[in-house]
């Protein structure tokens, strides 16, 4: 098991990647994926692989997001 900032994954005998995330289950890649993501894990930075394969990353936008008129409740129009 590897951790890299509320990351983590184990390898099974069968093959397969178990992603989690701060103890909670990510996503399971299994076959190629598995090989590729292992690939990948080994030559970058761990944290961000994890994060782009389980879709759990931050795009630097919510923020702005948050502020638009659409996403305000009725009355703060």
């Amino acid at each position: 098991m590897t951790a890299a900032g509320g990351f983590t994954y184990e390898r099974y005998a069968d093959g397969s990647v178990r992603v989690s995330h701060h103890g909670r289950p990510a996503g399971t890649l299994r076959g190629d994926r598995a090989a590729r993501f292992l690939a990948e894990v080994a030559t970058g930075d761990a944290q961000t692989v994890m994060a782009r394969w389980t879709g759990n990353y931050r795009r630097g936008n919510e923020r702005t997001a948050r502020a638009h008129p659409r996403n305000q409740p009725r009355g703060r129009r």
